[in-house]
């Protein structure tokens, strides 16, 4: 069981919440400040006090007062004619994260609501029923309030939601778990939709899947050297130790790990005096990958354990104010930087699998090919490769640059951040199919120079990956072995670190 506190959630434990089913539920003390901020809200309603978004209409209807009797009806108005989501659907995980994420907002007691609300996110999490969530209308300032909204109906009863592997009607979802409809009250609904939770959201899910791509890159990598007969000097700590940084000298170090006891890589001079930059570079380049990686973690979690919503309240009520913690600017920024980190993966992947197949640079069998002329082997894959790397540059033109004004100006300055988190998983997407075809070629090239002079990290991974891709003997649908190794590399061959070691594990 995960505890949520409001101030402690941990990527880490995001990890055991979305990919292990563990359930969650709330420290004794974060009820305490739920319990105090909902008697402020309740005594600011009594008093008839002027407090945005209490006793207020919203955005440029902010001067708009609502009377006592109709705070109910302003709640579910606010979600009715915010659930403007178009496109497809969130991922159903990101879904599960938005759960937890706005829980864990609310327990910080700044936001007012009662206990019953966020009783019923829990509960959502802990029953897997999660809400069908549009990608596409959030500007990513005001919090993601499109997509917010959409996680919200569920809760009343209303919308959609992925429930035991179907996508059904949230109401029987809920019937067939004792669950039952909520009604908002005061404060309820904008508190639970002023907040960046769909960005974050995406990014925890991005940022995960981006991390263990970064460690299959680098045994992929390993794999190629073999296959290209690399240069392993360029890896020597004393290189990467003169340039100073430390996720430089950990990837060279890993590399060195994954090749150690190979007999297919060479020293300088041997074979030839230098490597080109694809497998020369690869600690600087993956290295500056990982620079950003930690970057975006540490923003994710900061944000993860955040106040977002507004107005929020302090001292029992005695303090309302609005504020700006909705502005998505800082995940925009991150999110940015983590599509661009990963392009580099692929970028430098592709020209590594344009190595292992090109014969002018390579001694090994043209394309890869059994009877190069009559039969075409690796060629398209290349292509492939190409194409992906090409729309990930479109996708990492960065959407924290862009901003529109909205809501009568009133709200003239937004983050985009919803679009840049989307951009950047669409982009480990493409990077992950990238690697994909790298993989393949790899495994061809080494298998090639032959597999028993492989190190033991690399042949074990050959050994498993020829379990589900042959070896190319004729001109196939190569899609389907893209597919394969793809699906691999997503579920199932995954690297973990100990210390700096990698350590492979089969599923």
């Amino acid at each position: 069981m995960v505890v949520l506190t409001g101030n402690t959630l941990t990527l880490e434990e995001m990890k055991k919440i979305l990919f292990d089913g563990k359930v969650v539920s709330a420290s004794d003390e974060s009820w305490e400040r739920v319990e105090e901020s909902r008697k402020a809200v309740e005594q600011i309603v009594q008093e008839n006090r002027v407090v945005y978004g209490i006793t207020t209409g919203f955005g440029k209807f902010s001067d708009v007062l609502i009377e006592k009797e109709n705070v109910e009806d302003l709640q579910l108005n606010l979600i009715h004619s915010h659930a403007v989501g178009v496109g497809a659907a969130f991922p159903e995980i990101v879904s599960r994260a938005m759960l937890v994420l706005r829980a864990n907002a609310l327990l910080k007691g700044y936001s007012g609501v009662r206990k019953i609300v966020i009783e019923q996110l829990l509960e959502f999490v802990n029953k897997g029923i999660h809400p069908v969530v549009p990608q596409q209308g959030s500007l990513g300032a005001s919090g993601d309030l499109a997509p917010l909204s959409h996680l919200v109906l569920p809760l009343l009863g209303e919308g959609e939601v992925f429930y035991k592997g179907d996508r059904v009607e949230a109401l029987d979802a809920m019937s067939k778990e004792g669950i039952f409809p909520i009604t908002l009250t005061a404060k309820e609904g904008l508190a639970l939709i002023n907040g960046t939770q769909a960005m974050t959201a995406m990014g925890v899910i991005g940022v995960l899947e981006a991390e263990k791509l970064a460690y299959q890159s680098e045994v992929i990598a390993a794999m190629t050297m073999e296959g290209l007969n690399g240069i392993i000097d360029a890896f020597d700590k004393d290189v990467h130790i003169a340039r100073g940084y430390p996720e430089q000298i950990l990837v060279a170090e890993r590399m060195r790990e994954l090749l150690d006891g190979s007999k297919l890589v060479t020293k300088q001079g041997e074979k030839r005096v230098q490597d080109a930059y694809s497998l020369r570079c690869i600690p600087q380049v993956h290295g500056a990958t990982w620079q950003v990686l930690n970057y975006v973690k540490e923003k994710l979690e900061i944000e993860m354990n955040a106040a977002t919503d507004n107005p929020l309240i302090f001292e029992g009520g005695k303090k309302v104010i609005s504020g700006g913690n909705f502005h998505g600017q800082p995940i925009a920024f991150a999110m940015d930087f983590l599509g661009i980190a990963i392009a580099e993966l692929a970028n430098i992947s592709e020209r590594r699998i344009e190595r292992l197949v090109n014969p002018q640079l390579n001694d090994l069998p043209p394309f890869l090919s059994a009877e190069p002329g009559l039969q075409s082997g690796a060629m398209i894959m290349q292509y492939c490769a190409a194409s992906l790397v090409s729309e990930n540059k479109t996708l990492a033109h960065p959407a924290s640059v862009d901003s529109i004004p909205s809501s009568a100006n009133q709200e003239d300055h937004v983050s985009m951040g919803t679009i840049g988190s989307r951009h950047a998983y669409q982009i480990i997407t493409n990077a992950r199919r990238v690697l994909a075809i790298e993989l393949i070629c790899a495994m061809q090239a080494a298998e090639l120079k032959g597999k028993e002079n492989m190190s033991p990290i690399t042949k074990e991974i050959l050994i498993e990956g020829r379990k589900r891709i042959p070896f190319i003997e004729k001109d196939r649908i190569f899609s389907k072995d893209i597919g394969v190794a793809e699906d691999w590399l997503k579920t199932s061959l995954s690297f973990t670190k100990k210390k700096v070691n990698v350590e492979v594990e089969f599923c």
